[in-house]
């Protein structure tokens, strides 16, 4: 596998078991990465049985194109975003699939990677784009959003209670030169929080980063529709199976999840059903999943990892 992206997959096991696997069937991994959860499903498929992997970030596509090469065509690979299930699944032919992954979040080599950006630990030139083809980077929100704006992606998103103090602090620096990089940010936001609460257990900077992110790659505004069109894809008896890593995108997906599972959207003050709406899926994991022990134990991004996963019905 390609130096340039190594990735620890989380709830490897339990993601995929929760597919139950057939042999001859159609999936997809809307996020691939390094291709961690797409190998070990693909280990379970047979040649005439199809894999579909899709990663808006290239180098990703890199690492998991090496590392599923020695499953031939069974495998394909296509630069996209998960939002855009429905016309990756045309484009391709496939009308139906038997399950599907989702891994949300930033993964760790887009972490640990200087350049892209992401970091509050290592300093680069603020960007933090998963796709680097799209226009909007971290540097234009630092610079070009207004002090409501950050204030509202950071509580929003961050959900920081100095939201606001960071987002004037973060104007006031700008107004004095362009904020170009990841230490940069990081000091302005140590600046903005009380002094005895910039040591605590967490780096001051962490919830605005996230923000930051979600805010550039728009993850919790696809996120919604993304499981809708995967559970629309899914053959009766398909599963979709979510992981996600902080409370925020948890909640959409429980959300989204009870919706898809209970049909009828009419007010709870009507005494019988008028809308119609049948149930599309039912949930399989009435509480989420988490790592056990030896996880944890080797995986720091396993701590905050919840799973989730629904059946079509």
């Amino acid at each position: 596998m390609s130096t340039e992206f190594r990735h620890i997959s989380v709830l490897l096991q339990e993601s995929v078991d929760l597919l139950e696997v057939n042999p001859c069937g159609t999936y997809v991994d809307g996020t691939l990465g390094g291709g961690g959860h797409a190998e070990l499903v693909c280990s379970k498929l047979q040649k005439d049985a199809t894999f579909v992997g899709i990663d808006r970030d290239m180098t990703a596509i890199r690492a998991a194109s090496e590392r599923l090469s020695k499953f031939g065509n069974t495998v394909k690979i296509v630069h996209s975003n998960f939002a855009d299930v429905k016309k990756v699944l045309e484009d391709l032919g496939i009308e139906k699939i038997d399950g599907a992954i989702l891994d949300l979040g930033v993964s760790s080599p887009q972490l640990d990677t200087a350049e892209r950006g992401f970091s509050y630990n290592m300093d680069a030139r603020l960007d933090m784009r998963m796709n680097r083809e799209d226009s909007l980077s971290a540097f234009e929100v630092v610079n070009e959003y207004s002090e409501k704006e950050l204030a509202r992606i950071i509580f929003d998103y961050g959900e920081d209670r100095f939201a606001k103090q960071i987002a004037r602090a973060i104007v006031t620096a700008r107004e004095q030169n362009v904020i170009e990089t990841t230490f940069q940010l990081s000091e302005i936001i140590k600046s903005a929080i009380p002094a005895k609460l910039r040591f605590a257990d967490k780096h001051p900077a962490k919830r605005t980063f996230q923000a930051i992110r979600i805010e550039v790659n728009n993850e919790l505004g696809i996120l919604e529709s993304a499981i809708c069109d995967f559970a629309e894809v899914l053959k009766p008896g398909g599963v979709l199976s979510v992981i996600s890593f902080h409370s925020l995108e948890d909640r959409i997906v429980k959300q989204t999840f009870q919706k898809l599972a209970s049909g009828c959207e009419c007010p709870k003050s009507f005494p019988v059903c008028v809308c119609g709406k049948k149930p599309l899926v039912k949930i399989i994991t009435k509480k989420p999943i988490v790592s056990g022990k030896i996880e944890l134990e080797n995986n720091m991004r396993a701590h905050s990892a919840k799973l989730r996963a629904i059946k079509k019905l």
